[in-house]
């Protein structure tokens, strides 16, 4: 995720946020459009549990059975109301975590993948850390309960979610409205807590949370187009305020901002006939309807300039067929302009 320039400190977004750190990015190309305390470390609450999901789906096997412990059946605050020695698939504990923010589901996912409460977090750092490249984040538990060790930052937490939507299983599952919920302690239709599903075009996911000491927090993703953007919101003083931030931050990411994407299937020509393309496709920021021009180095990089001839981003190219000599002058050649 680019974390250099931020696009919206040009005096554009000039709306006052309640939350005490925010974050707003571009999912495909990870440039961030908006911030405020976004490195600040704090408390997640609730939205921890978008790693014990992710972890579940990659690190588990998802119709594996998992036998609920006493522990898990007895935690405090949201749960699904799982009994002590309870069967169930691990894929429908996941469903219980991030839909209906099950604590009880968290401990029991834990306890399935890695044995214990405090090896599963363990396993949950060193993953954001190593899998995902986050820096100041530590976890105690798989929920979000209240520790003083148990923390991140807004930055970190886009992070971690732009990773996790990557995975169709994850993304499927936090975009899910409602669920029928058929337990031995509890027969019902579950709810996803995180209202933005409703209330705003396009939302895709992703997890709200709360605890006293943590305030409200919330990360949400919305797709419009071509453009999909992610914001996080951590301490609001409330659940309305916290929702308000995030509209006004959508509201203002896709007025401003769109994503243009670099195709890795096109082929890109120097003045002296070398032939380049990229290994994947690329995707990049840009204020709304800017024309970007493409340059190509002989050195093997595409450059993509704004209108007002500022770098918008920069890939490394994959030569197709050595054409030029090594007494050959190198210099940058136009070759194009996306709209």
């Amino acid at each position: 995720m680019e974390n250099g320039a931020v696009l919206a400190n040009e005096g554009e977004f000039t709306d006052d946020l309640y939350s005490e750190a925010v974050i707003l990015i571009d999912s495909k190309s990870g440039k961030v459009l908006y911030e405020k305390n976004s490195q600040q470390q704090m408390y997640p609450a609730s939205i921890t549990k978008i790693i014990t999901g992710i972890l579940a789906i990659e690190e588990g096997h998802l119709s594996d059975t998992v036998t609920v412990s006493q522990k898990a059946r007895e935690v405090i605050g949201t749960r699904v109301y799982l009994l002590e020695g309870e069967e169930v698939e691990l894929k429908k504990l996941v469903q219980g975590l991030l839909i209906s923010s099950g604590n009880d589901a968290g401990l029991a996912i834990a306890e399935h993948i890695s044995g214990s409460e405090t090896a599963f977090a363990d396993n949950m750092t060193r993953f954001v850390k190593e899998t995902v490249g986050v820096e100041d984040t530590n976890f105690t538990n798989p929920h979000g309960l209240f520790d003083e060790r148990h923390y991140t930052t807004a930055y970190d937490m886009a992070k971690i979610s732009m990773y996790a939507m990557k995975n169709e299983t994850f993304r499927e599952i936090v975009s899910t409205k409602e669920l029928p919920w058929v337990g031995e302690g509890w027969e019902t239709t579950i709810y996803n807590h995180n209202r933005m599903l409703w209330n705003y075009e396009g939302a895709t996911g992703i997890k709200n949370g709360y605890v006293q000491k943590s305030g409200y927090t919330l990360v949400t993703s919305v797709e419009k187009g071509e453009t999909e953007l992610l914001a996080v919101t951590l301490n609001a003083p409330s659940s309305n305020h916290a929702y308000r931030d995030m509209n006004r931050l959508f509201d203002y990411g896709f007025e401003h901002f769109e994503t243009k994407m670099i195709s890795k299937d096109e082929v890109f020509e120097d003045l002296f006939g070398n032939e380049y393309t990229l290994a994947e496709d690329m995707y990049i920021t840009t204020k709304k309807d800017e024309i970007v021009f493409l340059d190509v180095s002989i050195y093997g990089y595409l450059k993509v300039i704004g209108t007002q001839n500022q770098l918008v981003g920069i890939r490394g190219l994959q030569r197709i067929e050595d054409q030029y000599t090594q007494n050959s002058p190198r210099f940058l050649a136009s070759v194009g302009r996306i709209n």
